[in-house]
């Protein structure tokens, strides 16, 4: 009956009756040891064909978080087929794993299954259908958030390219209180949204039988490889060796700046007084010359690069209601990922085409490589050395010269602002890491939004040496609710803290070796999550590491090229 399911278009529109029949099907067919495998891709198509329909919803609602329509039938499929597909989800778990069966490739994934088996709780199947619901409630109010300026419009990403990146500090001191000051008007509904997810999160953990809320999302994220104690030691790492560094970059900066303190309005802004990298004048150019440098890099992933503009598999411009940030998200059944951004003209802009492109290149070299769903679900640790290794390994052929958008003098001023921003981002995720650490050891207290408030100025105050928030405290203490992954993804960003680490170690093997280092990075890819995170990590020629020493080998290397740079 499987070869009837429909293509993945007609599929989206599959009501949850039409659906079950396969389901019950999967939960009844006896298993044996002739049957397993094509069992095993019945499931993985059933699943590729819901997961895609769900993120076709999704992707509707961050395009426009203003549709009321798109966020009503994501709502509704949440709850009428993703709920009861995850309740049939555990069964069919706890069949496989009853069986017995081994299946050569799937060793990592019975324990990722187990480790769900473990958690689930089919009370959680609502509460976890109504945290989307309210993470869409935060996506829509930062989402609306503009300010007037001269009669213009402008959404707060176009506040960073058009004024935070003026030469006249009064400009974007006046831009930047403008900003904080449409961002504080949502504070109370802020607050009040992430008290009820608070609750909620409370709530799930104990239907899950786990003792917090962190210990369900480690086992939820499958983190077989670390533990917080892991985290708090990374943290440490980087308060003695990155800390230091950023604090001379940040003093360096006020050196050329000028002032007798670095304010918030001061970190955008070249300090020698050049106009800001204007990479690009529209998105077509953004998307010609990105081709051309991954047919540098790798002409395999720039053939990836060719089916993503070919099939339109892209949303670059920034434009009012469109949710904030970026990501890549994998249409499983059609077997393509979607790139979402938000892209104004910077050369923030080209660096994150090409992080968002290495998620895509990952998803392909998975698709290509691994058949059963259950394999592709790549640890997020790693999913982020795929895009930002990306940053790096495209990082020589950025100079017109080569394909890319700069001369040589702007592509050694953009790729020292990427170094400079590698360093200054590791204190930055150790707040955001931190932060959430100590909310969730304390998560009854930290219901209450002014505990937030508290913890976070504490970490700040702990790691962003050399920035000064005198008479700014209310802006800077309610830094949370500018990050979004506290809100949507809790938990979900040292991953970017220690993939930015394998990250730098791929690209120190690739300043001795592009070539091999390339090679080795796509076979990393393709092993999906069929493979521990030191395994993963190693193949791309790096270790996954928390130690002060792997760091401060990294920060060395990073602060010797910017220097070399500066030559240029």
């Amino acid at each position: 009956m499987f070869n009837n399911l429909p293509s993945p278009l007609v599929f989206m529109n599959w009501s949850w009756e039409q659906i079950a029949p396969y389901v019950d099907d999967l939960k009844q067919r006896a298993l044996t040891r002739d049957n397993v495998e094509r069992w095993l891709a019945d499931w993985t198509r059933l699943s590729e064909l819901i997961d895609e329909a769900y993120s076709r919803r999704y992707i509707k609602t961050t395009q426009d978080t203003t549709d009321e329509v798109a966020q009503r039938d994501f709502n509704e499929y949440m709850a009428k087929v993703i709920e009861p597909f995850q309740a049939a989800d555990d069964v069919l778990n706890r069949k496989f794993l009853a069986s017995g069966f081994e299946v050569k490739g799937l060793e990592i994934a019975r324990r990722r299954m187990q480790a769900s088996v473990e958690i689930f709780s089919e009370a959680n199947l609502p509460l976890q259908t109504e945290e989307q619901k309210l993470g869409a409630v935060y996506s829509k109010i930062v989402g609306t958030q503009t300010i007037q300026w001269e009669g213009e419009e402008l959404t707060l990403q176009q506040v960073n390219l058009k004024l935070l990146q003026d030469p006249d500090r009064s400009v974007r001191e006046t831009a930047w209180r403008m900003a904080d000051a449409r961002q504080l008007a949502d504070r109370e509904a802020i607050n009040e949204n992430w008290s009820k997810l608070m609750k909620l999160r409370l709530q799930i953990a104990k239907n899950a039988g786990m003792p917090d809320y962190r210990s369900f999302v480690w086992k939820e994220r499958s983190r077989f490889d670390y533990t917080p104690e892991n985290c708090k030691e990374f943290h440490a790492a980087i308060e003695a060796v990155v800390v230091p560094a950023a604090a001379r970059l940040y003093e360096k900066r006020r050196q050329q700046l000028g002032v007798d303190s670095l304010r918030p309005w001061d970190l955008d802004v070249d300090p020698s007084g050049r106009p800001p990298l204007r990479p690009f004048a529209d998105t077509r150019e953004l998307d010609d010359k990105s081709g051309r440098i991954f047919q540098k890099v790798d002409p395999k992933l720039g053939g990836y690069y060719e089916t993503m503009r070919r099939e339109k598999m892209m949303d670059l411009p920034n434009r009012k209601g469109k949710r904030p940030g970026a990501y890549s998200n994998g249409l499983d059944a059609t077997k393509r990922p979607f790139i979402f951004m938000n892209a104004v003209g910077t050369a923030d802009d080209v660096r994150t085409l090409l992080h968002e492109c290495g998620h895509a290149f990952h998803a392909f070299e998975v698709y290509a490589s691994l058949p059963y769903y259950h394999q592709r679900l790549t640890p997020m640790e790693f999913n982020e050395v795929a895009s930002m290794a990306m940053e790096l390994l495209a990082s020589p052929y950025l100079p017109i010269s080569e394909g890319g958008f700069y001369t040589p003098q702007d592509a050694a001023r953009a790729r020292i602002e990427h170094l400079e921003h590698l360093l200054t981002f590791w204190p930055y995720m150790a707040v955001v890491d931190s932060f959430q650490h100590r909310v969730y050891e304390n998560h009854e207290a930290a219901v209450d939004p002014a505990y937030c408030d508290a913890a976070w100025a504490e970490a700040w105050k702990r790691f962003m040496v050399g920035i000064d928030y005198t008479g700014l405290e209310d802006a800077e203490m309610t830094g949370w609710h500018r990050k979004q992954h506290i809100h949507r993804r809790p938990f979900y960003y040292i991953e970017y803290g220690l993939a930015q680490l394998g990250a730098v170690q791929v690209w120190a093997k690739a300043l001795g070796n592009q070539a091999q280092a390339v090679a080795d990075y796509r076979k990393a890819l393709s092993l999906g999550g069929e493979a521990s995170l030191p395994h993963l990590y190693g193949t791309a020629g790096a270790k996954f590491a928390f130690d002060a020493e792997t760091l401060g080998n990294a920060v060395h290397l990073i602060e010797c090229t910017i220097h070399e740079l500066e030559a240029v």
